[in-house]
């Protein structure tokens, strides 16, 4: 299987999605928006993941075409991911609203999934959350669960086939550096009680590790909705 992945950041790249992809035998292509290069054709691939970008960050020159290929995506029958502002840009597709939560989160915060989400991940685990917009559910999209700020972190549309992830299951040591190096802080940071200092996030980067086996099986459980060709 071929993947397409949209990054529009330097700083914010697949990291452990490339790993587990590689590892899984799929092969992939980044497309490095802010670096020029142009957004792909839906056709050229089997799955599509939009990775994170900054939030608030106005138009950019990829942004229409970016909004067209995700509208084709969800019209189609090809598995559709979003991380971070990636799902905020799905939501936004799927008519969901999107707009600022009550407070910005940034660090590690407890999740707790709901009771009629179809994640397979535990009833409560600890994730990275970077955001101060949240998203409402989709219609028909069944929820993933939530922090106490954000009652809403992810969906999962059309039996699956569609994923929106607002918590960042993704990141191992060295891109979770250069996350807190060049990712500005969510709007509102300083008035948070939810947001952490670096120094507290990377003194607890063990919490990274229990989160690869659940991005494997949330990957697991994407692709399973890919068409066999």
């Amino acid at each position: 299987m071929h993947l397409h992945l949209l990054q529009h950041r330097p700083h914010q790249g697949p990291a452990r999605i490339g790993d587990w992809l590689s590892s899984m035998g799929h092969s992939f292509t980044i497309f490095h928006l802010y670096a020029g290069e142009l957004v792909p054709r839906l056709g050229d691939c089997n799955a599509l993941i939009l990775l994170d970008d900054h939030e608030g960050a106005a138009d950019s020159p990829w942004s229409r075409a970016e909004r067209k290929l995700i509208q084709q995506a969800l019209d189609g029958h090809k598995p559709l991911l979003g991380i971070g502002v990636g799902a905020q840009r799905i939501a936004a597709a799927l008519d969901a609203p999107v707009g600022r939560g009550t407070q910005a989160e940034a660090g590690w915060h407890a999740i707790t999934l709901a009771d009629d989400s179809p994640f397979d991940l535990p009833d409560d685990f600890t994730a990275l959350l970077w955001h101060r917009q949240v998203f409402g559910l989709p219609e028909d999209a069944l929820p993933l669960g939530g922090s106490d700020a954000s009652p809403l972190l992810g969906f999962a549309w059309d039996a699956g086939r569609v994923v929106g992830l607002g918590c960042l299951l993704h990141h191992h040591r060295e891109s979770l550096g250069a996350h807190l190096e060049g990712v500005p802080l969510p709007e509102g940071h300083e008035n948070s009680p939810r947001v952490q200092s670096q120094d507290a996030i990377l003194e607890q980067h063990q919490r990274l590790d229990p989160l690869a086996p659940l991005l494997d099986r949330l990957l697991s459980q994407w692709l399973r909705t890919a068409p066999n060709d």
